[in-house]
């Protein structure tokens, strides 16, 4: 097979991820977002890799975010929101920054395959994405790709998609956040 047609089946497999996604879910990890004062993202490997790209276009809204780990991350404080990227819930880095944070006051949102995780039992919420985990024997959705790929590519796209939900609600376009954009690059 040529690189052209693996592309053409991963955007497949992208697309038919659509419906597994619930609107209500969504919706209320939108109005989290704008109803806290702080978020703050995190998650290892690449599922982190693309909270830290949520972070960055947070940013760009003029949304106070920042990534956990990071030496310009403040305190968290109550009526702050902390998103949890994580395909199997059981990220045992970040269980006890869950805990932490609900122990401070904040509302915790899990982005995830196994909302029932141990994760997602603590979290205040979930958002179901559909993928495979990186041991694909288990699990029911299945991918020509490896590990926890689609998991991943699905969620940046869905958090591409709250950007693009909060700048309707905002009023926002792109010329307004391109004024917050790097300028010292």
């Amino acid at each position: 097979m040529h690189t052209t047609e693996y592309f053409e089946q991963i955007l497949e497999e992208l697309s038919r991820a659509v419906p597994f996604i619930l609107h209500e879910e969504a919706e209320r990890m939108v109005n989290g977002i704008l109803e806290a004062k702080k978020v703050f993202v995190a998650g290892a490997g690449r599922s982190g890799l693309m909270a830290k790209s949520f972070a960055m276009r947070m940013m760009h809204m003029g949304i106070d975010s920042y990534v956990i780990g990071e030496t310009v991350t403040p305190n968290l404080e109550s009526g702050d929101m902390l998103i949890i990227a994580s395909g199997s819930g059981e990220t045992k880095s970040l269980t006890p920054m869950v805990a932490k944070a609900k122990e401070l006051g904040g509302l915790v949102s899990l982005v995830t395959i196994n909302p029932e995780s141990s994760i997602g039992k603590m979290a205040d919420f979930s958002v179901k994405l559909p993928g495979s985990p990186k041991d694909q024997s288990e699990g029911n959705y299945h991918t020509i790709q490896p590990m926890a790929s689609l998991f991943e590519q699905t969620l940046l796209l869905f958090f591409d998609s709250v950007i693009l939900r909060f700048m309707e609600k905002k009023g926002m376009d792109n010329n307004t956040m391109f004024g917050r954009h790097a300028n010292l690059e």
